[in-house]
């Protein structure tokens, strides 16, 4: 009598959208997971950068008659090449939970933001090319412990991605938790039982689990313990920068007159610096009249001159990139410069690595805070942590890492596949028998 066979394994896919980057993994078979890469003219990439551009095609009214949409590094190019005429948008995940966001106008046209996420993700599909050209019907999405925001609505956030994710064609959307996805990629590496603390550092949240992995019968199983998650990391860092650095020179903290009185420029002005997507906003906003007017009765007009062309010109991203060659450059260097050169506006400044530590003295306390919850709510004190895996880009920032040196010491602590490893371990979750364990459906907890 001959036994059956067991069930072919059909394809899985991963998909960690991110606030700075978005990664795809694959798998076939029980074989491995294998990132999606993008040809560019820079060689391939897997890291496709959370990024949207608009551009408008102009007609003979002189008026828009067309919307050539890109995402990731052809989103960059697009804005970098006609910047006056494109309308780019980055880090948009971060009101992903926001009901404060309905919707934004770009070149006369509303945009929901399942809106924004559908048009990223088919581009991000096409610039798959062949390897995502038949995509599964299940996919496992990454979702942060804690949505960004200061009154995140988690419920209405994986709606918005729902809607987004269904016009790709996928018909069983999960979600699991974006350092669940990481412990899954790091427990291919354990040779014994073990109890792992993930720290996922994002641009908009840093997220923490706590997983007992065990081998039976050959096979490694694992008991999730433990989550919690704050909603800074990154870009709060990339504030703080901002804040400190460049919006004193753009007028932050100065004074206009106002008849006979000396007031003090709007700081709302300045909260637009948290997030990249917010300098767009504010350009279109009636903000941007005032701001002009400002100008004209400013006691120190040069610099609300910077900030018009800053905003007017869309040096948002040149921003960005001085910022994180900043942040890069402290966290292998104890003092490095700051030099944010775009258009007419030049600012450079030496930034000592102690002067950054207390800018993000906030979030660090922020961050801290989240790791000893996980801690509380698993039982375990540190000396029941065997392994500590840090991932996400903010991860090289000493100051982050520190906070577990001293929890934890060197001796636990393994980083590795800063960029991959969420993205792959969802689409190894894909396999698992009981998916309900590890991931959910919008509105249905697992």
């Amino acid at each position: 009598m001959t036994s059956a066979s067991p069930p072919a394994i059909g394809p899985t896919i991963g998909i960690d959208f991110g606030t700075t980057n978005t990664v795809v993994s694959m798998t076939q078979g029980d074989g491995p997971a294998t990132l999606v890469r993008f040809p560019t003219t820079d060689g391939d990439i897997f890291a496709f950068r959370s990024a949207l551009s608009f551009h408008a095609v102009m007609g003979t009214d002189g008026r828009p008659n067309e919307r050539v949409v890109e995402a990731g590094p052809w989103a960059i190019e697009a804005y970098v090449e006609d910047p006056l005429e494109t309308r780019f948008i980055q880090s948009f995940k971060t009101f992903a939970a926001s009901a404060a966001f309905t919707e934004t106008k770009i070149l006369s046209k509303r945009y929901l933001f399942e809106d924004l996420l559908a048009a990223f993700l088919l581009k991000l599909k096409e610039h798959g090319g062949a390897a995502m050209a038949a995509l599964p019907a299940r996919v496992i999405v990454g979702r942060p412990v804690t949505f960004a925001g200061g009154n995140p609505n988690e419920a209405l956030a994986l709606q918005r991605y729902e809607a987004a994710f269904a016009r790709l064609g996928f018909t069983d959307i999960r979600y699991a938790y974006e350092p669940v996805g990481a412990a899954f990629f790091f427990a291919r590496q354990l040779t014994q039982d073990a109890t792992v603390l993930v720290a996922d550092f994002g641009g908009g949240t840093s997220d923490f689990s706590i997983v007992r992995f065990e081998r039976s019968g050959g096979a490694l199983r694992s008991t999730a313990l433990a989550r919690s998650g704050v909603g800074v990391a990154g870009d709060a860092f990339d504030y703080r920068i901002i804040d400190h650095l460049v919006s004193p020179e753009l007028g932050k903290g100065s004074l206009y007159r106002a008849f006979d009185n000396r007031l003090p420029i709007p700081q709302r002005y300045y909260t637009a610096f948290a997030r990249w997507d917010q300098l767009a906003l504010l350009r279109a906003s009636k903000d941007m009249r005032d701001i002009r007017a400002l100008e004209r009765t400013a006691m120190e007009p040069e610099k609300i001159a910077r900030l018009i062309e800053v905003l007017d010109d869309n040096h948002g991203y040149a921003l960005y990139r001085a910022v994180s060659a900043l942040k890069e450059a402290l966290s292998s260097h104890d003092e490095a410069t700051f030099r944010f050169e775009a258009g007419s506006v030049l600012i450079e400044k030496a930034v000592k690595r102690s002067d950054f530590e207390g800018w993000i003295a906030p979030e660090l306390k922020a961050i801290e805070g989240a790791v000893d919850q996980a801690l509380a709510r698993s039982g375990l004190g540190p000396d029941g942590v065997d392994r500590v895996f840090l991932t996400g880009g903010s991860s090289f920032v000493p100051a982050v890492r520190d906070i577990f040196l001293r929890r934890f010491g060197e001796a636990k602590i393994e980083s590795g596949g800063e960029f991959e490893s969420i993205a792959s371990g969802l689409a190894l979750i894909g396999r698992e028998s009981d998916l309900d364990l590890w991931s959910e459906r919008a509105g249905v907890k697992p």
